[in-house]
C-alpha cells in the first residue's frame, strides 16, 4: 500500500481553538519574554499551525513594569522614532521609556517579532499588557505559563 496514512491539516478561522494564557513578566529578561509571547500569539506552539491564519492564543502579560534588561542596556539601548517633520528624529533610552510607558517597552519588543503585514497587526491585538499583577480577564480562566 503506497498511500499516506496522514493528511496535512490546514487551520482556518472556524477550526482554530484559541485559549487564554497569562505570563508573569516579573524578573523576566525582555527579549526572552518577547520571544515566548510572540510565539504564543502566532500559534507556533500548536500542531495545526498555519502561517497565513491567526491561530495563536490570547496572551495576558502582567507586571510589565518589572521586566529586566541585561548588561548596561538600560542606558545604552535606544529607541528611535520620527515626528514626520524635517529633523524630527527622536531618541529615547530604555530607562526613560520604562519610566514613561512600561507597557510600551514590552509592546515594542513583541511587535518587532511579529509579521509586518495585516496578519501581524491583527495578531498584535490579541495581547493584553498590564503593569500590576492583576488583570480584568479572570472570566476567561487563563492558564498560567511559566518562563
Amino acid at each position: 500500500m503506497d498511500t499516506l496514512s496522514y493528511k496535512t491539516v490546514s487551520a482556518n478561522r472556524s477550526t482554530v481553538n484559541k485559549e487564554w494564557v497569562v505570563i508573569d513578566a516579573e524578573g523576566a529578561v525582555l527579549g526572552r519574554l518577547a520571544t515566548v509571547v510572540a510565539s504564543m500569539l502566532r500559534g507556533k506552539h500548536k500542531t495545526n499551525f498555519t502561517p497565513h491564519v491567526d491561530c495563536g492564543d490570547y496572551v495576558i502579560v502582567t507586571n510589565a513594569d518589572k521586566v529586566e534588561l541585561t548588561g548596561d542596556k538600560w542606558s545604552r539601548k535606544e529607541y528611535v522614532r520620527h515626528t514626520g517633520y524635517p529633523g524630527g528624529q527622536r531618541f529615547t533610552t530604555a530607562e526613560e521609556l520604562l519610566k514613561k510607558n512600561p507597557i510600551g517597552l514590552v509592546e515594542n519588543a513583541v511587535r518587532g517579532m511579529l509579521p509586518k503585514n495585516r496578519l501581524g497587526r491583527a495578531i498584535f491585538k490579541n495581547m493584553y499588557i498590564y503593569t500590576g499583577s492583576s488583570h480584568p480577564h479572570e472570566a476567561q480562566k487563563p492558564k498560567k505559563i511559566e518562563l
